[in-house]
């Protein structure tokens, strides 16, 4: 019956019972056995050699990589609807000391690097004006819309041939990669990614996400990170309970399992609306088009799901549904064209 944000799910099991096994005394902050097995889990996700903390959240991991990029006079190339512009309260101005946030329009709230290099085009290599240092993209974007691995190898060609850090949002990134079918490497690291957010609570975690670098300097940058989690209070001093999480998601198929539920869910009530629909569905996010009166008949029945603007709605599916657990509400979105 609740379709109002993957935020607002249970934990998943496996989860919870991560918790309870590092629910024993260990070293404190990030010294312990749970925390000293991140990297190289990560490591074996993506193929390749990677640096990782745990933060406290999606926004703390958003706002340190990107001070990790870039320099307090730099500017951030991002979509206009890009969660770190409309929705972290000034959080990577206040974490980078002042850099800029450069938005740019995209349909489906992606970036194209068209775009991306009209506005590189239109900055004077003087000292009036804010350099761009950093791209950062979210997967899945705003409207639930997937880059795919060559989409993100254009953006990170781009940032390669204009010495720019090309930072991922994740906080959906296992739904991306449940769509795509990719490797986990393909549209990141390979594709020129060099920090990415890797979400954890949307997809059935409690608390605590990851931070992850790639490439040469992870190590550096890791380190750096490292002292903005410190600087900002996101230090947990017990942080076992944090990476024991984020262990359970990826050192089994748990991640990828859950988003591929999610995603399921989220075709099943797209097949019941197909003329309803204002973004094609390609994670676990539907906005559909809906009036008044036909959002208060659903919420009569008690579906929730959120507002967006007048005449539409987004509908998230999460972890714990799938195709089946949705079809009530595929059955009550088709009833309203037959009303």
């Amino acid at each position: 019956m609740h379709y109002f944000s993957d935020n607002a799910t249970p934990v998943c099991p496996p989860v919870m019972a991560a918790i309870a096994a590092a629910d024993h005394a260990d070293h404190g902050y990030d010294g312990d056995q749970w925390s000293a097995r991140v990297d190289g889990a990560f490591s074996d996700l993506f193929d390749t050699p990677v640096s990782a903390i745990w933060v406290a959240s999606g926004t703390a991991a958003n706002s340190i990589a990107l001070a990790c990029l870039c320099p307090p006079y730099g500017g951030i190339l991002c979509h206009e609807e890009a969660h770190i512009v409309v929705d972290e309260c000034g959080a990577p101005g206040f974490f980078t000391h002042g850099a800029s946030l450069m938005p740019l329009p995209g349909e489906g709230a992606k970036l194209s690097p068209d775009v991306v290099a009209q506005r590189l085009a239109a900055i004077r290599p003087d000292v009036h004006q804010v350099p761009a240092r950093a791209i950062s993209i979210t997967q899945a974007s705003e409207y639930g819309r997937v880059y795919t691995s060559d989409e993100v190898a254009a953006l990170g060609n781009m940032a390669r041939a204009h010495g720019l850090g090309l930072h991922m949002d994740g906080a959906r990134f296992a739904n991306a990669v449940a769509h795509l079918g990719c490797a986990p490497a393909d549209v990141t690291w390979r594709a020129g990614v060099d920090a990415l957010s890797f979400g954890c609570v949307k997809n059935g975690g409690m608390i605590g996400e990851a931070l992850l670098f790639f490439g040469p300097d992870r190590q550096a940058r890791a380190a750096e990170a490292a002292r903005w989690r410190k600087r900002s209070g996101h230090l947990f001093s017990k942080g076992r309970y944090l990476a024991a999480q984020i262990l359970a998601m990826i050192e089994g198929d748990l991640w990828l399992n859950n988003a591929r539920a999610a995603n399921d869910a989220a075709q099943a009530l797209a097949q019941a609306v197909p003329d309803r629909l204002l973004h094609p569905v390609e994670a676990n996010e539907l906005f559909v088009r809906l009036s008044a009166v036909d959002a208060a008949t659903l919420r009569a029945q008690g579906f929730d799901f959120y507002d967006w603007g007048e005449g539409a709605a987004r509908i998230v599916t999460n972890w714990s549904q799938d195709g089946a657990s949705v079809a009530p509400f595929a059955a009550a979105l088709r009833a309203l064209d037959h009303e």
